[in-house]
């Protein structure tokens, strides 16, 4: 399976949780380390957009391909599971501690989950510790500039 996941170029030739926790987001809380993909280039693009700008928009994106083999088992999170109003902002604190978990249990290298932004869409979450996590690729790693009208 193909993932997708758009960074600034300095941060793309390796796939770590470190940049997740600095701060924190919407399933780790800040300390944990956690890698955040999606299914579509579009997703990608939406997921990073929300947290910018026109005035704090960098020119450096790159879009990473990311290759998940078959043989890894996707643990699946249900919306029935979430707690109502999960997908709010400021962040839930029960969507990161199901995050953590997600992190600390290492039964599951990948977790697929509702998007909070795109209602019927999904990210995937990896996990940095797992045994298994040797065995994703990435693919490909190309420029992938933010059309600018996206902010208007």
């Amino acid at each position: 399976m193909k993932v997708f996941r758009l960074t600034r170029k300095k941060y793309a030739e390796i796939l770590n949780g470190k940049g997740a926790s600095k701060s924190g987001n919407r399933w780790n809380s800040k300390g944990t380390e956690i890698i955040y993909t999606a299914e579509s280039r579009s997703l990608a693009m939406a997921e990073l957009v929300v947290h910018l700008s026109l005035a704090t928009l960098p020119r450096d994106f790159v879009m990473m391909e990311i290759d998940i083999p078959e043989t890894i088992k996707i643990k699946e999170l249900k919306l029935s599971e979430l707690q109502e109003n999960w997908n709010q902002h400021p962040t839930a604190v029960s969507t990161q501690k199901i995050g953590d978990k997600f992190i600390g249990s290492t039964t599951h290298c990948v977790m697929k989950v509702p998007s909070a932004l795109v209602n019927g869409d999904f990210n995937y979450l990896l996990n940095p510790y797992h045994k298994d996590f040797k065995k994703i690729k990435i693919e490909n790693i190309y420029d992938f500039p933010i059309n600018r009208r996206i902010f208007k």
